[in-house]
Formats: C-alpha cells, sequence, structure tokens
C-alpha cells in the first residue's frame, strides 16, 4: 500500500501575491494563510499554475515555500510544485521544500523540451523525487498548459517502479475516463486529486476525496457546500452549487484567468496585486465589472442562497 495519506477536502492553489513594483509580497501570505483556514480549506499547493510559479525565480519560490510552511502551521499543508524547464532547478527547489518542511512536493512535464514517452517522463519525475526522498511526490498532469498528454495510468505503472515516493497524480484535466481510471489502478493505491473545480461534482461522483484548485482561494464553502450535499444524497443541492461553480468559472474565462482570480482576492481584503508579465493586467474598468458580477452571483457566502 502507498506510505503516505492521501489528501481530503479543498487543497488551495494560491495567487502569488506582487506589490505595486511587481515584486513578491511576502508578508501577505499570513493573510492568505488566515483567510483559507477561516474558509474550511485543509492544505495549499503553493507556486503551481495560478501561483504564476513559471514566471517566478528560484530564489522567490524559495522564500514563497518558507513563508507558506510559517504561516500555514499545522492548519494546511503545504504542497510545492517544484516543476522547472530545467531538471537541476527542480531537484534544487525539490531538495530546498523537503528541508523547509513541505508536506509535499509535485511537478509537471518539462513544457520546452517534452518528454517523448512515459519512460522519458518517468526518468524525469523521479530524479525531483529523489532529491526529496522523504516528502509525498506527485506528478502534475496539466496537459493544456505543457503540451504533455501522456497517458496518466501508464504514468502510473511506470514510475511507481522508479519512485518510492510516489504519492499520486494532481489531476488537471477534465478527462474523467482517465481519472477513474487512475483512481482504480492498483487497487485504488495512489493519491489522485481533481483539479478541474467546475467540473468537480463529476470527480466526487467518479470517487474523488480532494480537490486542488484556485477558485477555493475565495470561494471554498460553494463547493464545500456541494461536496456535503453530495454525501447526504441532496442532489439537488449538490447541482445548485456545481452550476453556481460553473457560472463563476464563466466569470474567469471572461475577464482573464489569472488577473481576475486575483481581482477577486479583494473582496476578501487580501491584495494580490497583478499577474506577472506575460499575463496581461485586469483594466480598471473591467475589474470594476467583474467584482460587481461576481457579488451578484453570491458564491462568497457561506451559505449558498437556494
Amino acid at each position: 500500500m502507498n506510505r503516505f495519506d492521501h489528501l481530503t477536502g479543498l487543497i488551495a492553489a494560491p495567487h502569488t501575491p506582487f506589490d505595486n513594483s511587481g515584486a513578491v509580497a511576502p508578508d501577505v501570505v499570513a493573510q492568505q494563510a488566515a483567510h483559507l483556514v477561516e474558509q474550511g480549506v485543509t492544505g495549499v499547493f503553493i507556486c503551481g499554475t495560478t501561483g504564476e510559479g513559471a514566471s517566478l525565480t528560484n530564489a522567490e519560490r524559495r522564500l514563497l515555500c518558507e513563508r507558506w510552511i510559517a504561516a500555514a502551521g499545522g492548519d494546511l499543508r503545504v504542497i510545492v510544485h517544484v516543476g522547472h524547464t530545467s531538471l537541476g532547478d527542480a531537484r534544487e527547489l525539490s531538495q530546498h521544500a523537503q528541508s523547509a518542511g513541505a508536506w509535499a512536493v509535485s511537478s509537471v512535464a518539462p513544457y520546452y523540451f517534452k518528454p517523448g514517452n512515459v519512460d522519458a517522463l518517468a526518468d524525469h519525475c523521479a530524479a525531483i523525487a529523489e532529491a526529496a526522498p522523504g516528502l509525498p511526490f506527485y506528478y502534475y498532469h496539466s496537459p493544456g498548459m505543457t503540451g504533455v498528454n501522456l497517458c496518466p495510468v501508464d504514468f502510473l505503472a511506470t514510475a511507481s517502479q522508479r519512485i518510492d515516493s510516489l504519492a499520486g497524480i494532481k489531476f488537471n484535466d477534465g478527462n474523467l475516463f482517465e481519472y477513474q481510471r487512475c483512481l482504480a489502478f492498483d487497487g485504488g493505491r495512489f493519491d489522485i486529486p481533481f483539479g478541474v473545480d467546475e467540473a468537480l461534482i463529476g470527480a466526487i461522483a467518479a470517487g474523488a476525496t480532494s480537490a486542488v484548485g484556485s477558485t477555493y482561494n475565495y470561494a471554498a464553502p460553494i463547493y464545500l457546500d456541494l461536496m456535503e450535499a453530495f454525501r447526504s444524497g441532496d442532489m439537488a443541492t449538490a447541482r445548485r452549487c456545481s452550476q453556481k461553480a460553473v457560472a463563476m468559472v464563466e466569470l474567469l474565462v471572461r475577464f482573464g484567468g489569472v488577473a481576475a482570480g486575483k481581482a477577486i482576492m479583494s473582496l476578501h481584503g487580501i491584495s494580490c496585486g497583478n499577474p506577472r508579465s506575460p499575463i496581461s493586467p485586469l483594466p480598471v474598468s473591467a475589474r470594476a465589472d467583474l467584482l460587481e458580477a461576481v457579488e451578484r452571483l453570491g458564491v462568497l457566502r457561506m451559505a449558498m442562497v437556494a
């Protein structure tokens, strides 16, 4: 059996806060962590897509790792994304995460020079995991961002023979067929947190016990309501919660993803600044329209309005 505990509940993918000059604003991390604990989130996945990890220097990523671990205390599990186009840099970040006290590490596939087959991907991930042998390692399957769409079940079969610390896959793909195959692989041995917020209801029906997402930063209660309704058999409420989540993600898509998510954090009194280039900041007029639309939707409330 897997020697690591499976994740449960909602794992937020926090935004990296920047100040007005575009520098990382590490003091904001404590505010983010306190807010997430209050909202019922059980962990954080830092420096991933939402955290703009690919746009950060290694020094910035190490700083954020340390700040999140300090701010989380015993209330949040800290999973550190260490993926990089440079294997050496990824190993350095992995080793640092272990020494800093992270709960787990994770890595996307390299996305410039890409692995051509599962063997190459497994070897790459094994080298990263080897640098933090005491921590669970999650492969971050995100084909929409990396362009690497190798079969995740084949990865589990291959990598499990090469990575002693393999915990599972952070599954950022709406393909519920492949998701269910990963959940069932080897008797359900591996942990497969789901990473597509707007499709969470389907993943729960398939057997998901945890989910990693950006909208859990500011709208976790609507998803917790969804999960509780599903568990209690109240499918009408679960579907209403899911439709609220879908409407919110529609707003994110319309207004610009990461930039929109950072703006929404201001409704909780947390300033995450603008995204870093090459992502464009949200225009002032669009920001006002977005925040008004989010407030009308009601997804930030603790209890869903029926």
